[in-house]
């Protein structure tokens, strides 16, 4: 990985990672460390997000999606689908973070997927999929027992969009900022909220919640 974060980035992610206690495996440290040096090297010409700063990129984005973990299923052979991945958040963290999962990266933006899939390959993440797709016309190849979102659209929409791609006993998560109170109550019959924890990021501060539906049907 010739890609090399900056010192103090690096040393933020650290402190985050002890904060939020998650374990990682060996080498995971490293390569989220280059996944954030390739998103800002990336982002100067392909505008991947708005967020410039390496540091800014730790909290908003790699330890935010790692946040989520305890929250989700805690299973080695996970299927999960990013719905909207964008720069990659949350899928690739997840996936860097526990490589026995086999996570897709779906996105309908053509340059969005082409960093993602050369940083799967740099990094390296094998157990990454990327899909050039809208979800509402993504053929997947199977069910997925997790299908998570950021920022991705309203509760309902991505209910809509992303339920059919749900296993029979998979969830729908939906990270938001503040608890949406107004969003929850425009879901689509037969979908439900399962949990809605609150979620503190290390170095954010800022209103987090995890939404955790079930679809009503795969």
């Amino acid at each position: 990985m010739s890609t090399v974060v900056e010192p103090a980035a690096a040393a933020l992610l650290a402190d985050g990672l002890r904060a939020l206690g998650v374990e990682l495996p060996p080498g995971a440290q490293a390569r989220l460390q280059a996944y954030v040096a390739l998103l800002a090297k990336w982002n100067r010409a392909y505008n991947l997000t708005a967020i410039r700063e390496p540091e800014r990129m730790v909290t908003h984005h790699v330890l935010d999606a790692l946040a989520i973990l305890p929250h989700l299923p805690a299973r080695d052979d996970l299927r999960v689908l990013d719905v909207g991945s964008g720069g990659g958040v949350p899928g690739l963290p997840l996936a860097i973070a526990r490589p026995s999962w086999r996570v897709t990266l779906l996105d309908a933006n053509s340059k969005k997927t082409a960093f993602l899939t050369q940083a799967a390959i740099e990094l390296p993440a094998r157990n990454v999929d990327v899909v050039t797709a809208r979800v509402e016309a993504f053929a997947a190849p199977h069910h997925y027992d997790v299908v998570v979102s950021r920022a991705f659209s309203e509760l309902a929409d991505f209910v809509d969009g992303a339920a059919r791609h749900v296993a029979a006993d998979g969830v729908l998560a939906a990270m938001k900022g503040v608890y949406p109170h107004e969003e929850i109550a425009q879901l689509p019959a037969g979908a439900s909220v399962v949990a809605a924890p609150a979620i503190t990021v290390p170095g954010l501060d800022a209103a987090r919640h995890l939404v955790l539906l079930r679809a009503g049907s795969a």
